[in-house]
């Protein structure tokens, strides 16, 4: 069986940290530890006092409560604690996969679980945000692909790249076609938080009964290096999570479990600090696009530190991105690591003094390659 690699995984894990300005990152500007300590009010010697011994394996109690209590009806029993959101994709997807199986997979998205997929030997089908509906997806499409048999369908809401939210309409068909043919679903809704109207997106749990919601301390809660994400599950059905997440990771790091339990009896200032980055830094970048007039299009998002950006010249995504980064030490996300080209997904959850000089260098790049 061939092996379909992970192009923006290896493309970011490449060169982020090479490069004078990243703006290929989909999280606001990350905390420090003492920035965490002071917002959650945690002294230092409580984090001194943690012992680096082997952690509760499907995360300690008190997390997995804090994590319960985002979701109604949920208990620390329907949750494990993962290491980031991609090993909660990854132990959903190898779990419910056998090679021949059909997966539905809304797109454009994150497509770690569009490889997994193809990876465990299933058969992959697509349904489309599309620009011309204001990235909603057209309800023909998606009975096209939530076909009899299918066995997993697969949603990012709020999505990556477009930050776009899923309207009720939409949800609404999604779940009805994945009901009706009896599929599991799988909710990666790791942006949920991040929402610049302050207002929160739905999470899917809790409309169909076979769901699997993931999400995590990454992106909306600006702590990427905790490694920690979960998973919501049926709790009938945790037990054969766990037994994949015994083989991956057995269990997360105490020292981030103890923090992960802190930061979310706090979660509404930390979102707060990030919603008041995305709203002060989203009309830079739209200000800054203005400049180009009709070379680029893009649309204002509703959720997360991305805004998805096409424009009209034949230039490969990810040859422009080469070019910007060996020629002007920035890191853009090309549109082709989303199956979309001649775009790009910007990242602007940077602090917003770095964003700005960013652009400024940029301004070049963008008349030269977009605008000649």
């Amino acid at each position: 069986m061939s092996f379909i690699p992970f192009e923006l995984e290896r493309w970011q894990s490449t060169w982020e940290n090479r490069v004078s300005f990243n703006l290929s990152e989909s999280g606001v500007h990350p905390l420090t530890i003492d920035e965490l300590l002071r917002i959650t009010d945690t002294h230092r010697d409580e984090l001194a006092d943690v012992r680096l011994g082997y952690s509760q394996a499907d995360g300690t109690e008190p997390l997995r409560e804090e994590i319960a209590k985002l979701y109604q009806g949920v208990t620390a029993e329907n949750v494990i604690v993962t290491v980031g959101s991609s090993e909660a994709n990854f132990v959903t997807t190898w779990t419910l996969l056998q090679p021949g199986d059909h997966v539905a997979i809304l797109s454009p998205l994150y497509r770690q679980t569009w490889g997994l997929a193809q990876n465990f030997g299933a058969k992959v089908s697509t349904f489309e945000l599309k620009p011309e509906l204001e990235w909603e997806p057209d309800p023909e499409e998606i009975a096209r692909a939530i076909v009899p048999g299918t066995k997993l369908v697969i949603v990012t809401n709020p999505n990556n790249p477009t930050g776009h939210v899923l309207s009720n309409d939409a949800r609404a068909e999604i779940l009805a076609r994945t009901e009706a043919v009896g599929a599991w679903l799988l909710a990666d809704e790791v942006y949920l938080g991040a929402e610049l109207s302050g207002q929160t997106t739905e999470t899917f749990w809790g409309s169909y009964e076979k769901t699997v919601a993931v999400n995590g301390l990454s992106k909306a809660y600006a702590l990427p290096g905790l490694r920690i994400g979960w998973l919501v599950a049926p709790a009938e059905f945790k037990e054969a999570l766990w037994s994949r997440h015994d083989y991956t990771v057995i269990s997360p790091a105490s020292a981030s479990d103890f923090l992960a339990t802190r930061a979310l009896r706090v979660r509404d200032k930390i979102l707060a600090r990030t919603r008041a980055i995305l709203n002060e830094n989203y009309p830079i970048l739209d200000s800054w696009l203005r400049q180009f007039g009709p070379a680029v299009n893009w649309w204002r998002p509703d959720c997360g530190a991305i805004s998805f950006v096409q424009y009209e010249q034949a230039i490969a995504s990810l040859d422009l991105a080469e070019r910007i980064r060996q020629e002007n030490d920035v890191l853009i996300e090309p549109g082709e690591h989303f199956g979309f080209e001649r775009s790009i997904r910007f990242g602007y959850g940077n602090e917003t003094g770095e964003f700005k000089r960013a652009l400024d260098v940029l301004t070049p790049a963008f008349k030269k390659y977009l605008m000649d």
